[in-house]
């Protein structure tokens, strides 16, 4: 099992999450976290004088899979939030080592 992690531009969550449903994703965790990268912040013009922003909004997508999709899932969420301009955002894949839902007692992939 894998943890897709995705870190988006807030206005392309529909995009992604349109691209996962045909894979047959059933769930994921949307966080609204702030955040740069190479564009360290921005400066924006407000009431004529000029604020330099160093965190921008941005979303954090958390998908749990079977190791069998990562590599769809990625291709999917990264085709969805290009926007080919800089702070598209990053996605991280990590391991799980087990999943547990609550609910009936299922396990790892089972779980998912």
């Amino acid at each position: 099992m894998k943890l897709v992690m995705a870190i988006i531009k807030p206005f392309k969550l529909d995009e992604v999450r349109d691209a996962l449903t045909p894979l047959g994703v059933q769930g994921l965790t949307v966080t609204e976290v702030k955040g740069f990268g190479r564009q360290k912040g921005q400066t924006e013009i407000y009431r004529g004088a000029e604020y330099h922003v160093s965190f921008l909004p941005k979303l954090k997508i958390e998908v749990a899979v079977a190791a069998d999709m990562v590599d769809a899932v990625v291709e999917a969420i990264a085709g969805a939030a290009r926007t080919g301009k800089i702070g598209d955002g990053k996605i991280f894949v990590l391991d799980v080592e087990r999943a547990l839902r609550i609910r009936t007692g299922e396990a790892d992939d089972q779980a998912l």
